[in-house]
């Protein structure tokens, strides 16, 4: 699950992160009240997304640039009403773009120097890595492909914690000394107990910044968090801004079914992560564009096939649908009596084709074909694939 940049800020403070001071506004008569909370002087106004690039990013009206450099409130008022209400395209949001519904206006900072600080899961290890570098304000990845020498990174050892000695070892490498190495060494300590405690997935801050007056500060941030584990944390769901999100990946997942929208024309369903995987790979590999990840787990029931089958053909792009089924946990007939009552209720029109195999399979073939619906049967996964690539080319 990710959140907002002002909901990631306002998590910063709350675990002593310090960041400039900021006001969101949901709505143009919010920017008065917003505004005059903060100090005289320059302000940033910052549109409220889940995507990166919004500095970079155009909005459909015209109005170039999602973030803002204000020196007058006076100007970021003007601004933030170009940006309100209007869709914002960045390099992360694909040609859709997002709607911009609240806009964050913050106190502007005296920069000295711009670094890079993250804190995500490492996967070969299984454990909290810590990646910092000297190059603030720059796309990582780049950073990492033309001076992999600049980014640096610290294992910690979760049994144990962060460890005064890797901090050291961060801010030594980040060439941080005096005041500045002392408020960067708690903001760290502090951002690491943030990761830990609330579960979360990955933790940004690009860019962390150092003052002239020697002060530390998370001057973006951006916060995802597992989602199973956020049944420990109510307080964090509360943030979860569902315009945000696919509306067909909110169905699924109020259906207990793992999706996720791509960008092809055939639709998949599929028991098993592993088997779904390998079922858009083969669509690829015969020529086809898989619609969808979309996996109904080992013990889908009825109800939960015909969810499926609603939240695929909400997907305006799908001309076609592919079920894959291997029947371990699964009984292959519950999928077919599921599948038979879904094309039912929803008049289904598009061509589809349905390979099961497993556990109790010729129940399940047997109730497909008494039910007199215009299916194609695919006697192995490459069958199946190739059926369905065709029958939508």
């Amino acid at each position: 699950m990710n959140i907002h940049e002002y909901q990631a800020k306002a998590l910063f403070e709350k675990f002593g992160v310090p960041v400039p001071k900021g006001t969101p506004a949901r709505s143009a008569a919010e920017f008065d009240a917003a505004l005059a909370s903060l100090p005289e002087g320059a302000v940033m106004v910052k549109s409220q997304i889940h995507a990166g690039g919004r500095g970079k990013g155009t909005f459909t009206n015209g109005f170039k640039g999602g973030v803002k450099f204000c020196p007058t409130k006076a100007e970021a008022k003007a601004q933030a009403a170009q940006m309100l209400g209007q869709t914002l395209v960045t390099i992360q949001t694909g040609p859709v773009g997002r709607k911009v519904q609240t806009i964050y206006f913050t106190q502007a900072s005296d920069i000295k120097k711009e670094y890079y600080l993250a804190i995500l899961l490492d996967r070969q290890t299984s454990r909290p890595v810590i990646v910092a570098s000297t190059e603030g304000g720059m796309e990582i990845e780049k950073v990492a492909h033309a001076t992999p020498e600049k980014i640096h990174k610290v294992l910690v050892d979760p049994a144990y914690g962060l460890a005064d000695f890797q901090v050291r070892h961060l801010l030594f490498r980040l060439g941080l000394t005096g005041t500045e190495a002392k408020n960067a060494a708690r903001l760290i300590r502090n951002l690491y107990t943030m990761y830990w405690e609330t579960d979360a997935a990955m933790v940004e801050v690009n860019p962390l910044i150092t003052t002239p007056a020697g002060d530390v500060l998370a001057l973006d941030g951006k916060v995802s968090f597992d989602d199973n584990a956020l049944f420990r944390h109510p307080e964090i769901v509360a943030l979860r801004d569902l315009n945000e999100e696919d509306p067909k990946e909110i169905e699924a997942a109020k259906a207990s079914l793992s999706y996720i929208a791509l960008d092809g024309n055939i639709a998949c369903l599929v028991n098993g992560a592993g088997l779904a995987m390998s079922t858009m790979d083969i669509i690829k590999h015969y020529g086809g564009t898989p619609a969808n990840f979309l996996d109904v787990g080992g013990g889908a029931t009825r109800e939960q096939v015909v969810a499926a089958f609603k939240i695929i053909l909400g997907d305006q792009n799908v001309r076609g649908i592919l079920v894959n089924i291997f029947g371990g946990i699964m009984d292959c007939n519950v999928i077919a009596q599921g599948i038979v009552d879904a094309v039912k209720e929803v008049g289904l029109k598009l061509p589809l084709v349905v390979r099961l195999e497993g556990n109790n399979v010729a129940a399940g073939k047997a109730t497909l074909a008494a039910s007199g619906l215009p299916l194609v049967a695919g006697d192995t996964m490459a069958d199946a694939a190739q059926k369905i690539v065709k029958l939508v080319a």
